[in-house]
């Protein structure tokens, strides 16, 4: 299962359907639901519509 951002192949297995893209440094599950790690492990949902912007694309 490729990362649903950037499409990239290093990811990681993180729980029962939940990985963690290396590249992006984000976490998604099997729904491609996105979400950030916060510095305190949290995970804070986060909007298709922000990887939409191609700006955006470039700075993940």
């Amino acid at each position: 299962m490729g990362c649903p951002i950037c499409g990239g192949k290093q990811v990681g297995k993180v729980g029962v359907n939940q990985y963690y893209c290396w590249n992006c440094f984000i976490e998604y599950n099997e729904r491609n639901e996105v979400f950030e790690v916060a510095e305190d492990g949290t995970l804070m949902a986060i909007e298709p519509e922000v990887f939409s912007d191609p700006i955006t694309q470039a700075t993940v």
